[in-house]
């Protein structure tokens, strides 16, 4: 309901309007003014009706966008009838395609913590509490403890002291093996078992520190661990540079990480390391992917290093006639290795 001003506005608006139309109603007959105002009011209706016509309608554009006035409809008897599905086929597709992807996190978890065990294995040593109490643990030159081989060839064949030192680098020396397989792999796969290798070695390696070794101090693990870290970073940057320019190089990161530079190093230990590195890595070239995922281990611990004192100890066809020369070895010893 309208307040009492604009009622009044309302009131004077009808007489104003109702002035000019009155004289037609009355009279029968147009004013110029009147005859204007009609005719302009006319000639507008007229454009209005024109422009609504020539203009589209919503409800048509509406309809437009609609699917089912984009899409035509089809009739019941053009519809494609449904395909058998072979069961069969469908599985193997299901199959080959698993196969085709990447592994799992937790697959590939798994794999790397047995290939690491495998690894950490071959060196594995052990520190008796006892000792340790009684003041009977033996140390190094160098001040390392020194513990007890659980049976090792890397100990008994080369003559590698049981301690944490040379347990760590058999290790990665292992890993390393590994970690070149891993490379055949597309990029994201092969960061993915490294990264959960590495892993499986450095939580190890500090609890070893604490339980074997009696480092109680997180500080003083946090320390070894980042010089340990250093050390793994090296190495693995020393042996691709040995693996690309020749067993010299290689056999000098050898020496440098596994025998600590020493400088009465066994020359056949060092050579027979390289062989074994080698040959293990062939073998991981010659594996499939799917059998190297679930038995990936097997290839590095297949050969013994000390069997390739066999292929080492065989002199080399250039050197023979020097070493006769020398005295080393006799005429017509064979130089061909029998190594398969």
């Amino acid at each position: 309901m309208a307040c009492c001003s604009c009622s009044a506005s309302f009131g004077r608006l009808a007489p104003r309007l109702g002035a000019q139309l009155r004289p037609i109603l009355v009279n029968g007959a147009q004013s110029p003014s009147s005859a204007s105002i009609c005719t302009s009011s006319t000639a507008n209706n007229s454009a209005s009706r024109a422009s609504r016509a020539s203009r589209p309608s919503l409800m048509t554009t509406s309809n437009a966008n609609t699917p089912s006035s984009r899409t035509a409809r089809r009739a019941l008897h053009t519809s494609p009838s449904r395909q058998k599905i072979d069961l069969k086929q469908l599985i193997l597709g299901r199959v080959a395609q698993s196969l085709a992807t990447g592994r799992s996190t937790y697959f590939i978890y798994s794999a790397t913590e047995r290939m690491y065990k495998t690894c950490a294995a071959q060196a594995d040593y052990a520190i008796e509490p006892a000792d340790r109490k009684a003041g009977k643990l033996q140390t190094g030159p160098d001040g390392e403890e020194i513990g007890t081989s659980k049976g090792g060839e890397w100990h008994n064949g080369l003559s590698l002291p049981p301690t944490f030192s040379t347990w760590a680098h058999v290790t990665m020396l292992h890993m390393y093996l590994l970690l070149v397989r891993f490379r055949c792999m597309d990029k994201a796969s092969q960061q993915a078992w490294q990264d959960q290798l590495v892993n499986h070695f450095f939580y190890q390696a500090e609890a070893k520190m604490e339980l074997v070794h009696d480092l109680s101090s997180r500080m003083i693990r946090q320390q070894y661990l980042k010089d340990l870290f250093v050390q793994w970073r090296g190495l693995v940057m020393a042996y691709d540079e040995g693996l690309v320019k020749g067993d010299a190089v290689l056999a000098s990161a050898v020496w440098r990480n596994l025998f600590k530079a020493r400088e009465d190093v066994d020359v056949r230990a060092l050579a027979a390391v390289v062989s074994w590195m080698r040959a293990s890595l062939a073998d991981l070239g010659h594996m499939r992917d799917e059998l190297f995922d679930m038995e990936g281990e097997k290839a590095i611990v297949q050969r013994s290093v000390t069997a390739e004192f066999e292929s080492v100890d065989v002199p080399a066809g250039a050197m023979t006639k020097a070493f006769e020369q020398a005295g080393i070895i006799k005429p017509g010893v064979a130089t061909t290795s029998t190594r398969p």
